[in-house]
């Protein structure tokens, strides 16, 4: 079934059915995001926070906007993302193991673990990785290499 397909059934049952659903909504944030991305269109701030999980994982992507905050988890495991933005949130998990990210950007706000295993990353040390992303960048918990 087509992006767009899914979409117009799931806006259906929101908004007629009045059935609104977290994860139904979720999914077609998701699908306008990317959609936003691969095609260069600017995004308002509501667009760039996500309340829950951010799953790119296996996308095409090859960045992600500036401002973005992820309030759950920001998966990009076997994504085709190059870089990440400056400032960028997550308030749970950010997943990088099997991308091609070769540093981390200033700024960076992780309030969980960051995993790098299979990942260009995982050459650095821990504070190497930390002082990447200061004065302001934060790794809350810690970095899992595997």
């Amino acid at each position: 079934m087509e992006k767009e397909t899914l979409k117009n059934i799931f806006n259906f049952l929101e908004k007629e059915e009045n059935k609104k659903s977290y994860k139904f909504s979720n999914y077609i944030k998701k699908i306008n995001f990317i959609e936003k991305v691969e095609s260069g269109i600017p995004f308002t701030k509501e667009e760039l926070v996500f309340d829950g999980d951010l799953d790119l994982k296996g996308s095409t992507i090859k960045s992600l906007p500036e401002g973005l905050e992820v309030r759950g988890l920001l998966d990009l495991r076997n994504s085709e993302i190059t870089s990440l933005p400056k400032g960028l949130k997550v308030g749970y998990e950010l997943k990088l193991s099997s991308t091609k990210i070769t540093s981390l950007p200033e700024g960076l706000k992780v309030d969980g673990i960051l995993f790098i295993y299979n990942s260009p990353l995982k050459k650095y040390t821990d504070n190497e990785l930390r002082n990447m992303i200061k004065p302001d960048g934060l790794i809350k918990r810690y970095i899992y290499r595997g």
